[in-house]
């Protein structure tokens, strides 16, 4: 009797530890995923015109992986910032993600968000 125990609680214990078979790669962010995420938020910016009343902003965009935004998007300040804001967080992360999952490097340069941004014949502008 005291076998049967052994072997059920040996038993009920490796099912706990066994390996999953649950493809993982599913969960991998993808350079190709990146890269949509990207064009889906540079479209919605685009579809924003700015003027000299309306003006423009920047956001920090990506993520490094010794930390920090990999560049800054400028914007209209017509645009749903909320939403912006949302969608280019969403983005951050997962590129901070995709950073961890591929072991990415970079070269660790602290990209200088711009001191002043206007509109410039109808688009936003970076002025040093």
């Amino acid at each position: 009797m005291k076998l049967i125990f052994k072997i059920l609680a040996l038993s009920l214990m490796l099912q706990c530890f066994q390996c999953s078979d649950k493809n993982e790669s599913s969960d991998l962010i993808t350079s190709a995923q990146l890269e949509t995420k990207n064009q889906e938020i540079q479209n919605y910016i685009n579809g924003f015109a700015c003027s000299e009343s309306v003006g423009c902003n920047y956001i920090a965009f990506g993520s490094k992986p010794c930390g920090g935004p990999r560049k800054y998007l400028l914007f209209s300040n017509s645009v749903n910032l909320i939403h912006l804001q949302e969608m280019v967080k969403n983005y951050n992360e997962m590129d901070r993600l995709h950073n961890i999952q591929t072991n990415a490097i970079s070269d660790c340069m602290y990209a200088m968000p711009p001191t002043e941004v206007k509109c410039i014949n109808g688009v936003c502008t970076i002025v040093n």
